[in-house]
């Protein structure tokens, strides 16, 4: 006996095929290292090994999936109950295991290099987050929204990301340069080249990192180098809502020079460090303050 099937019954059949399709078709992203992350299905247990990561998987919509993050892992405010796995220094493997991770977001110059191996030897996904530019803080989010199985969230957050820096970038890129000089550390005095993502901020803001053209990525600079630069603004990060295990750099030593052009007029400028040195959505808010500290340096010039 044949049984004839209704259209209806038919479109059923056939979506429900192609969910059993979707549901089992494999993910696979490229990482920040150029390497090929495949997942068998979104990822449930993910663990997080630097703050950044642990700010984009939340943006990305997939908090609750964290189940293991490092220290600092602080924003949003419930990434603190995460429990902790060690910190960028010692990672806690056995903790890592235990914890039976699908998934393992590492932070590729900030991870120690040797437990980075012993990671790989536990055959657990591991994804390189490196984020160099701008954009890439977007395309990260949503590689992991592919990950984790939360890509509408992810995209969402992407635009959202990528529309805050296109405002900046047509409000502040083409107004007058203002030179300036980064400060990483005091002793010895560091500094961030043109390689770094804060070197494209300050270009995002109508500023020249006047160290741009140094190796490597953070060169250490004399005080000579910086005389002999002059910067127009001087800029280093302050504590933000995380307080750093020992404390931050002022620019107040730099007050003693003052036929430095910053100094002369006063721009030295001390920007949130949760803001502006984690490659996460929140540095849109820390471009945003630079761009207005530029502003601030242009108004004093001469003629202003």
């Amino acid at each position: 006996m044949r049984f004839k099937q209704s259209p209806g019954a038919l479109a059923a059949i056939c979506m429900l095929a192609m969910t059993t399709m979707h549901a089992h078709a494999a993910i696979t992203v490229t990482d920040d290292t150029g390497a090929t992350v495949t997942l068998a299905q979104p990822a449930q247990r993910v663990i997080s090994l630097a703050p950044h990561v642990t700010e984009m998987i939340y943006a990305a919509g997939g908090g609750a999936k964290l189940v293991g993050a490092v220290s600092y892992s602080d924003y949003p405010p419930e990434a603190k109950q995460v429990p902790r796995v060690g910190d960028n220094k010692s990672l806690d493997l056995e903790r890592i295991v235990a914890l039976k991770p699908d998934l393992i977001v590492v932070w590729r110059h900030g991870n120690a290099q040797r437990q980075t191996d012993r990671l790989r030897d536990l055959h657990i996904p591991l994804y390189f987050s490196e984020p160099h530019r701008l954009d890439d803080i977007a395309v990260s989010m949503t590689k992991l929204g592919a990950l984790l199985g939360t890509s509408p969230s992810a995209d969402a957050a992407a635009r959202s990301y990528r529309d805050e820096i296109a405002r900046l970038r047509s409000r502040y890129s083409q107004q007058p340069s203002v030179s300036v000089f980064y400060q990483v550390w005091d002793e010895p005095l560091m500094t961030l080249n043109g390689e770094h993502m804060i070197s494209d901020v300050i270009a995002l803001c109508g500023g020249r990192n006047v160290f741009a053209k140094l190796e490597p990525l953070v060169p250490t600079v004399s005080t000579e180098a910086v005389l002999a630069a002059n910067p127009e603004a001087i800029v280093t990060a302050a504590p933000g809502a995380t307080q750093p295990d020992r404390p931050l750099p002022s620019l107040d030593k730099w007050k003693a020079w003052t036929g430095i052009t910053a100094v002369a007029r006063n721009n030295l400028f001390a920007i949130d460090g949760d803001l502006i040195n984690r490659p996460a959505p929140r540095l849109a808010q820390g471009a945003k303050q630079l761009c207005e500290d530029l502003d601030i340096a242009r108004s004093r010039r001469a003629g202003h």
